[in-house]
């Protein structure tokens, strides 16, 4: 990004990479925790996924990646959710 910002390359394409950077790394992390344990899916919440962009790219990789993937919609996405989060693993992951 560094050298980006000297060589004079807009900000919004900055910034597209440095997203689309992070939404992969998401990604690929996921993926390899889903080669260890074999789970396919994934719960993005908190307050890194109130970036929309992040989210949005995120969720499209993981989904193409053929992961289920889950985010908040009635909870907010920041601390406020974190003790609902904490008494999902609770549960044993079933709330309902």
């Amino acid at each position: 990004m560094v050298e980006d910002v000297r060589a004079g390359v807009p900000a919004g394409s900055i910034s597209a990479r440095f997203h689309e950077g992070l939404a992969r790394a998401v990604a690929a992390v996921c993926g390899r925790l889903r080669e260890e344990t074999g789970l396919g899916e994934v719960a993005l919440s908190g307050g890194v996924f109130q970036n929309v962009t992040l989210l949005g790219l995120a969720v499209t990789l993981l989904r193409e990646a053929g992961f289920t993937v889950y985010t908040h919609h009635l909870v907010p996405p920041n601390d406020a959710g974190i003790a609902l989060g904490q008494a999902m693993v609770a549960a044993g992951g079933n709330l309902a």
